[in-house]
């Protein structure tokens, strides 16, 4: 075997490797989750609009900022500044 036909041989395989991976189903990312550190929390959320919300809670101040991502034009836009404790009341 001459190294021409090893090099054509190797492409080969890794060209059949490629496809197989490029015919597997890939795992759908998935927005809902939270992140939480000493001084903020990140959340977010499906929005009944269609779009995603992130909910950010400043820990040391007890405020929470909501964001919500418009996907028809692609923007994040700032909704609210509260605190946190009015998510909470009647």
């Amino acid at each position: 075997m001459d190294k021409k036909t090893f090099g054509i041989g190797i492409l080969s395989i890794t060209a059949v490797l490629l496809g197989i991976a490029c015919l597997l189903p890939t795992p759908k990312a998935d927005a809902a989750f939270a992140v939480k550190d000493r001084d903020y929390q990140l959340i977010t959320a499906a929005n009944q609009q269609g779009g995603d919300t992130l909910y950010v809670v400043d820990n040391r101040t007890g405020l929470m900022a909501i964001f919500m991502y418009n996907n028809n034009q692609g923007v994040m836009r700032p909704m609210q500044v509260r605190p946190v404790s009015m998510a909470f009341e009647k």
